[in-house]
């Protein structure tokens, strides 16, 4: 079981999204000395990155992003501070394609509660 686990829909079609997938190895080769390569498929692609300590995989298809990576024993202590700068650079990259990555990239608020008052005031009447 993977140590990060990131999965992020947009609506960019493959081909921006393969884009915006480079955007994200480049940033990870140059910020956090990672080696990226990158195997492309006719309907997904899947980034593969490393460095001593951090081994994953970028999955990118016309419709999703979804991040894998397995942390080593030294690394595996900053695992919160990790996920969230991936989560950050990952989203970061969506919110500049606009409405069409951001729209469902972003994370969902958790679902409001019914307001008691408006219930109380409903029966009354």
């Amino acid at each position: 079981m993977p140590d990060i686990s990131l999965q992020r829909k947009h609506r960019l079609g493959l081909e921006r999204a393969r884009e915006v997938a480079w955007q994200w190895a480049e940033q990870a080769e140059q910020k956090f000395g990672m080696q990226c390569t990158v195997e492309k498929g006719d309907c997904e692609d899947t980034v593969h990155f490393t460095r001593s300590g951090v081994a994953g995989t970028l999955r990118v298809s016309a419709d999703g992003f979804d991040i894998d990576a397995k942390l080593g024993l030294l690394l595996g202590a900053f695992q919160p501070k990790i996920e969230a700068e991936i989560e950050k650079n990952l989203d970061t990259l969506l919110a500049a394609e606009g409405p069409r990555g951001r729209a469902v990239a972003q994370k969902q608020p958790p679902a409001k509660a019914p307001d008691k008052m408006h219930k109380k005031a409903s029966k009354k009447a």
